[in-house]
């Protein structure tokens, strides 16, 4: 468990962990278990930069808690995100579709998903209440979801970093983790389920179009998913925390 919690952190974020950990099968299973853990981990620095700096200026806090986000990922979900809006809006064929996901070089549908996701999340970080506790869970939420995908989902691409996190069969600790999460939410307000519960569906409608086009899912893909769900999961919280 506790080299599944090290691979996870030093592959999804860019917190520095000089422990050498085994990539292999066994491992991966077990960072899937820890998914929203780094989640909230991501989200609650950056909530708590947003915390010490917005009683002097909003927009500053807003604008650094962002970059602080992309600075604790390393951008490595970004990256996912354009090579997926690229390759999906091409209009090509599956395997042209894969080769322009794997193209190193962006398009200019990767340039303006960066650029419309980024000013979304400033926009909301900027006007949701309770930030600190809505960007932690929504972090949390998005990597939940992201940990479902990988479980139950067909990957699709052979060979890609998508197959091995798939391969490793964590349907388990996915599952562990999911009810430890759920439980957590529940203690706090039971009305920070509906933001699971969106990020959740557009997850599914993510998979859908990712079947559509490459006919399962790949780690860009995966990418793409954990950045617009925490978009979606930080807008519904806006709205939970305005409406009910």
């Amino acid at each position: 468990m506790i080299k599944g919690l090290i691979l996870s952190l030093q592959f999804f974020t860019r917190i520095p962990i000089n422990i050498n950990v085994d990539f292999n099968g066994k491992n991966i299973k077990y960072s899937v278990f820890f998914l929203p853990l780094v989640g909230a981990i991501i989200g609650g620095l950056a909530g708590l930069v947003y915390y010490l700096i917005s009683p002097y200026n909003i927009q500053l806090a807003s604008f650094l808690t962002l970059l602080t986000t992309i600075i604790l990922t390393g951008g490595l979900h970004l990256d996912g995100l354009s090579d997926t809006f690229d390759g999906f809006l091409s209009g090509r064929d599956k395997e042209r579709t894969l080769e322009i996901m794997k193209d190193s070089r962006i398009g200019a549908f990767g340039v303006i998903s960066l650029i419309l996701l980024i000013l979304f999340k400033f926009i909301l970080i900027s006007s949701v209440k309770n930030l600190p506790l809505a960007i932690t869970l929504s972090f949390a939420n998005s990597r939940l979801v992201l940990s479902y995908i990988i479980s139950y989902k067909k990957n699709g691409r052979p060979g890609g970093l998508g197959e091995l996190f798939h391969k490793s069969n964590p349907k388990n600790m996915m599952f562990i983790s999911g009810i430890i999460y759920i439980a957590i939410l529940i203690l706090l307000d039971i009305k920070y389920i509906i933001p699971l519960i969106i990020t959740f569906l557009f997850g599914e409608y993510m998979s859908f179009i990712s079947y559509k086009k490459i006919d399962g899912l790949t780690g860009d893909v995966y990418g793409a998913i954990i950045e617009l769900g925490e978009g979606i999961s930080l807008l519904s919280f806006w709205s939970v925390m305005i409406w009910i």
